[in-house]
């Protein structure tokens, strides 16, 4: 069994780590940690997993976290980096589900983060944990930076575009909107209901810290540098992202069947039939990315739909992914769960 240790298990990625990790079959959950929280049965706080996890929250400190075979961060940016030394000097390995570690150039990563970066020789070493590309290199690492949920809708989207080079690289972009699940379990106005329902809004169009991750991923992707247009939207619902991708064609494939190739080993993808519309909903709490591809009119911009669950495909879920890579697990095991719908 492989023993986990989860930092900062109070907000959404915490529990959804706890209610996935519970479902799991090769896996001990060791602790859960809460400076807030300390003392408090999780299930008290978390009715759902009444049951299921007997634990209590504890302060980081007392959790034991180094006899840990595996560290999930599921906290603010800028905590992993201050601790993470200390965990893999004690062999343990770690899967950081906010961006202390995406974004392997220093000065990018501080301009978009406001903060100084703590440990930039353990960021060098780090793997960007987005399965469809890094299998291999996840399998052997230390440390995996899990990437972000509006990274991974969008990544998965192009990719199969921007490795074949058939379409403009100067002028991709993505239109994304989220669920108010990705803005995180704390008190602030524009998430509050009778702020965020019934309304729809972008932000960040001058530009959002998302951006250079998936800049950095697709310029790996195509060998040469991506432009890209990222605006995302908030929506009045609670969790999914649905990516509108567009890129203008510069040479002529079936786009249909370059998708269902790049994607036929993939269980997470699921490349949908011509003509096809993917739902948040039909990807509502299952660790999956359905896409769709269409050129409208037969003209030149290809228009390509990627949808997945925020907290799950876009968060917990890969990262337990991750893991399940890392300890040479069945990639599915822990994940099989289905969509809930309605």
């Amino acid at each position: 069994m492989i023993k986990v240790g989860i930092v900062g298990g109070t907000g959404y990625t915490g529990v959804e780590l706890l209610r996935l990790l519970a479902q799991h079959p090769n896996v001990t959950i060791a602790a859960i940690t809460s400076r807030g929280e300390a003392d408090i049965y999780v299930a008290d706080m978390f009715p759902s997993l009444r049951g299921a996890i007997s634990l209590k929250f504890c302060k980081p400190e007392a959790a034991e976290l180094e006899s840990c075979n595996v560290v999930f961060f599921a906290t603010p940016n800028g905590i992993a980096m201050t601790q993470a030394a200390r965990l893999l000097a004690a062999g343990v390995r770690i899967i950081d589900l906010a961006a202390d570690f995406r974004i392997r150039d220093v000065a990018v990563w501080e301009k978009w983060y406001g903060m100084n970066h703590q440990a930039p020789e353990i960021l060098s070493k780090a793997v960007y944990g987005l399965p469809e590309v890094n299998r291999s290199a996840i399998r052997t690492a230390r440390v995996v930076a899990n990437p972000g949920c509006f990274p991974t809708a969008t990544q998965l989207g192009l990719l199969p575009l921007v490795e074949t080079g058939c379409v403009d690289l100067d002028s991709l972009i993505a239109d994304t909107k989220s669920g108010v699940s990705g803005a995180g379990r704390k008190a602030e106005t524009h998430i509050l209901f009778s702020e965020a329902a019934d309304n729809f809004k972008a932000y960040g169009v001058a530009g959002h810290r998302h951006l250079p991750e998936i800049r950095q991923g697709l310029t790996e992707a195509a060998k040469r540098n991506v432009e890209l247009t990222f605006v995302p939207h908030l929506t009045p619902m609670i969790r999914g992202i649905h990516a509108t991708l567009y890129a203008r064609i510069t040479r002529e494939e079936d786009f249909q069947q370059l998708f269902e190739n790049r994607y036929a080993d993939e269980p997470f993808v699921d490349v949908m039939p011509p003509n096809s519309h993917p739902e948040t909903r039909s990807v509502r709490a299952a660790n999956l990315c359905r896409i769709a591809v269409h050129r409208p009119q037969g003209g030149r911009t290809l228009v390509v739909l990627a949808v997945i669950d925020n907290l799950v495909k876009g968060a917990a879920g890969q990262a337990i992914q991750n893991m399940n890579i890392m300890f040479n697990l069945e990639e599915c095991s822990g994940l099989t769960q289905l969509p809930v719908s309605p």
